[in-house]
């Protein structure tokens, strides 16, 4: 897979760049990104996440269902013959990019054209936002495979829309345009003009205080994580009021 990074501004870029197989991944392409997330720009406060060609990303290389697998990467046929506790080891490491990346301070966007199928709508899953295109196609179809979604996508699925409507989704692998996610508020934009539709979201965010921004994320994701609410409220708040007088007392002087 490769993967095309570019800062511009205070926004930092990444486009995965194979378009003849439609973005698919595979395990080493995880690791790519995951080294790009922990090497993210100081200067970015948000991450803009696309896929270049007809689809954002078709999902998993269909190499990996092979005895031979993908050239220098286990199959699935041989991670499913090692160990359970291996094998754990081995996933962990694979859910780490999109662990990594959604827990970022910078706020992510996934700019979904075309198709985000099973890893690739786990992939846009894991980014804080999905600006889409009507027509878009979104689906997890693990379940077709014999599999459950394991990249973080079962968890954002279930936050998103709920015990019922999660497992429907999940269970029945059917497709859900951008259209459908949008209204069911798992995309936050849907556009024919993506960038125009990004811009709009960010515009009023670059006119917010950054830091107040990035302690709002950090807030939600707690919440999501299990945090008691009024807890982490408070605790960010505390963090910010600290922040704002020491800004104050370095502008007096003092």
């Amino acid at each position: 897979m490769n993967i095309v990074t570019q800062l511009s501004g205070d926004a930092f870029n990444i486009t995965l760049d194979s378009p003849k197989n439609l973005n698919a991944q595979s395990p080493g392409m995880w690791e790519q990104l995951t080294e790009i997330f922990h090497a993210v720009p100081t200067a970015a406060r948000f991450i803009i996440l696309r896929g270049n060609g007809k689809a954002f990303s078709a999902g998993l290389d269909r190499e990996m269902f092979t005895p031979q697998g993908i050239e220098g990467q286990p199959s699935f046929l041989d991670l499913a013959a090692l160990p359970e506790d291996e094998i754990d080891g081995i996933i962990s490491h694979y859910q780490e990019a999109f662990r990594t990346l959604r827990d970022l301070p910078q706020l992510s966007f996934a700019l979904v054209q075309g198709y985000a199928i099973g890893a690739g709508f786990q992939l846009a899953l894991a980014c804080d936002m999905i600006v889409t295109e009507p027509d878009a196609q979104f689906a997890l179809k693990e379940t077709s495979l014999g599999l459950i979604p394991d990249l973080g996508g079962s968890g954002h699925i279930y936050r998103l829309l709920g015990y019922s409507r999660a497992l429907e989704f999940c269970a029945t692998g059917r497709f859900m345009s951008g259209v459908e996610a949008h209204a069911l508020g798992v995309a936050v934009s849907c556009t024919a003009d993506l960038e125009a539709g990004l811009d709009s979201i960010l515009e009023p965010m670059r006119a917010a205080t950054p830091n107040a921004v990035v302690e709002t994320k950090q807030v939600l994701r707690n919440i999501a994580y299990g945090e008691e609410p009024w807890l982490a409220e408070r605790r960010a708040q505390t963090r910010r009021l600290k922040d704002l007088r020491s800004v104050f007392m370095q502008s007096q002087g003092s």
